[in-house]
């Protein structure tokens, strides 16, 4: 054969092998997964003191008895027993929490690396005495291992690969049979995984990882270690592996995982929409693959209608009626900017584009936004399917400010499923959504859609300024059927900021003459969800008159696009003081908090380990430079 028709051959050939040899988006986000459910972690979402070794589900499980013969098997932070959260290695190399339950006093560290695993131990000072640790081998979701016990030691085979992990304990052995050994907590315990060591050398081997671990990230995050610390530690003891999805998540806490339950052998799950997106954001200061895997999994929720639903729970329970403000495309962009990943955006683009026309088409009265909530026939008929769908209700749940007074009184069109009330914070978000979107359209070539969002964000953006007055200085919320603005106001309010919608001028009134007003949203601690001169400020339940730190984000982010950085700093050092304040004293951040006193744990409405609440020490890294740079 001449070379003149080899080489186009050749040619052929390769060009052949390149376009099979290619990775899609979906299977470079599976094979992201399944790097992320690898090793030793706190992986079951039912206890903080249960180490899984994935992929095998093999299981070390931790008990206390006392000497009353009482016995607990569930840990988790923020509910009972009382728990006291450390330091949480994302991989799980380095775990450290303590607990207090009946007077005993313990700390839980752990330290892993591959197959290997040290448990250490160590009673606190004021432990009572006589109470005995109960070690539970076991195997998780119904997958297979081996395990056999001998008295103070046992192995873990996982079946169906060459792998044998033998583990030792050392301490004062009690009793051990053929399901679990039980050691005294009178002195130090350890469990070693793979190797076997004394307590000395088991302690010298957690203190090695911990100093490590914390040195690493005070010499990368210095003044601002302790707000990277919290955010990064309630992201990782909140991150779990849910075996009916196969998919490591990070919900917003255990608490509600397991309320949302529906098969307790598995644990569960709960993602919320905004809550979600918030996390990815979150994670993406230092860790992409869980960034990704949670912005993909919210994103992959999509309902049939074309929408992220408000929630997606396991057994494809989701909410069908309703939404949640779009802010998927602001976390995907943001992600992308830090990491420069162009399949992520190819993953995710269609679903966000058909949720961002879903909003044009399904809540849209006069040319802007309202919350509403569509009937849809029943999937799961799961009990959270039922009530208050169709009805002010559920449209208000899907604003995400579920009890805000701004909707008290708000009437409803059962036939459009809609509030009948133009929402400014909706509208403002959807157009700053618009923005984003055309920005990954332009990344991805989609030129006639990059088109298509700048002309949607254009006529939303249009159309908000009708809610502008002049007189007051401010959007409002207008009644789609009177024509009249709605008094009742919220941080939602500044949200046109996000739209880049007010002009310097405007933007300076809103802020000066509503933002830092002391008798509306400013204080030592802002921004209050409802402003204190509103009487429902006193109700401090949920989102009347408490501290929500997405609102806090949004709002700096608004402040961002304009020239105001004296308010954009105070902001951030007033967001990072009520993060700490309870952070600093018992290593909880809360769901929301008190905006007379700066308390997370004055309402029972306030789950004291909920990872959104860190950001409020988010906003001070964006501040000083570690994501988000302009």
């Amino acid at each position: 054969m001449k070379l003149k028709r080899i080489i186009p051959l050749l040619l052929f050939i390769t060009v052949c092998f390149n376009i099979a040899a290619q990775v899609t988006p979906e299977q470079q986000y599976q094979k992201l997964q399944r790097e992320l459910a690898t090793g030793w972690n706190t992986w079951d979402t039912r206890s903080v003191l249960t180490q899984v070794l994935l992929p095998y589900g093999a299981a070390i499980e931790l008990n206390l008895t006392d000497d009353e013969g009482n016995r607990i098997n569930t840990f988790r932070i923020g509910g009972q027993p009382q728990m006291h959260p450390e330091s949480h290695a994302y991989d799980g190399s380095y775990t450290d929490v303590s607990l207090e339950w009946k007077g005993h006093k313990l700390r839980v560290q752990s330290a892993s690396e591959g197959l290997n695993n040290v448990i250490l131990i160590t009673p606190l000072e004021g432990n009572r005495k006589n109470g005995r640790l109960v070690i539970v081998p076991k195997s998780l979701w119904q997958r297979a291992n081996k395990i056999v016990m001998e008295n103070d030691k046992f192995s873990i085979a996982p079946y169906g690969f060459n792998i044998k992990i033998p583990v030792t304990t050392q301490g004062l052995f009690i009793e051990g049979n053929e399901k679990e050994i039980k050691i005294s907590v009178d002195e130090p315990v350890a469990i070693c995984c793979g190797q076997d060591m004394t307590i000395r050398e088991a302690q010298k081997y957690i203190e090695k990882k911990g100093n490590a671990f914390v040195k690493q990230n005070k010499e990368k995050y210095k003044k601002d270690y302790e707000l990277y610390n919290a955010m990064q530690s309630v992201l990782a003891w909140d991150n779990i592996y849910d075996p009916s999805i196969r998919k490591v998540i990070t919900p917003v806490s255990r608490n509600w995982n397991v309320n949302w339950s529906h098969h307790p052998e598995f644990g569960g799950f709960v993602l919320f929409c905004w809550d979600t997106y918030f996390a990815g954001m979150m994670l993406a200061t230092d860790n992409k693959e869980l960034a990704y895997a949670n912005v993909v999994e919210i994103t992959n929720s999509i309902t049939e209608m074309g929408f992220i639903p408000n929630f997606y729970s396991g057994n494809d329970l989701k909410s069908r009626d309703r939404s949640q403000p779009p802010v998927g495309s602001l976390a995907v962009w943001t992600i992308y900017e830090k990491y420069k990943e162009k399949w992520l955006l190819e993953l995710l683009y269609d679903k966000l584009l058909t949720w961002n026309r879903w909003w044009d088409q399904n809540r849209n009265i006069d040319g802007l936004l309202c919350w509403g909530s569509t009937p849809y026939e029943k999937v799961t008929y799961h009990a959270r399917e039922s009530g208050g769908i169709n009805e002010l209700y559920c449209a208000a749940l899907e604003s995400g400010l579920d009890n805000s007074p701004m909707y008290d009184t708000i009437k409803y069109d059962r036939k459009r499923h809609m509030m009948l009330l133009n929402d400014v914070g909706l509208s403002s978000l959807y157009i700053m959504d618009c923005d984003y979107l055309a920005n990954i359209a332009k990344v991805l070539g989609k030129n006639e859609e990059e088109k298509e969002l700048h002309e949607r964000r254009r006529k939303y953006r249009d159309n908000l300024q009708t809610l502008w007055d002049e007189a007051k200085g401010l959007y409002y919320n207008r009644y789609t059927d009177t024509g009249l603005f709605n008094p009742r106001i919220s941080p939602t309010h500044f949200y046109p900021l996000l739209a880049k919608a007010p002009s310097q001028e405007q933007a300076a009134r809103m802020i000066n003459e509503h933002l830092l007003n002391p008798e509306e949203f400013w204080g030592e601690w802002v921004i209050p969800a409802t402003p204190r001169n509103d009487p429902a400020f006193k109700d401090n339940i949920y989102w009347r008159g408490r501290i929500w730190a997405p609102l806090n984000l949004l709002v700096y982010l608004g402040l961002r696009n304009y020239d105001f950085k004296e308010a954009r700093q105070s902001l951030a050092e007033k967001s990072r003081n009520l993060l700490l304040k309870s952070w600093a004293s018992d290593r909880l951040v809360f769901e929301n908090y008190n905006a007379t006193n700066g308390q997370g744990d004055d309402t029972t409405r306030s789950d004291k380990f909920y990872h959104w609440g860190a950001l409020l020490g988010f906003i001070g890294l964006i501040e000083d430079g570690y994501f988000m740079n302009k």
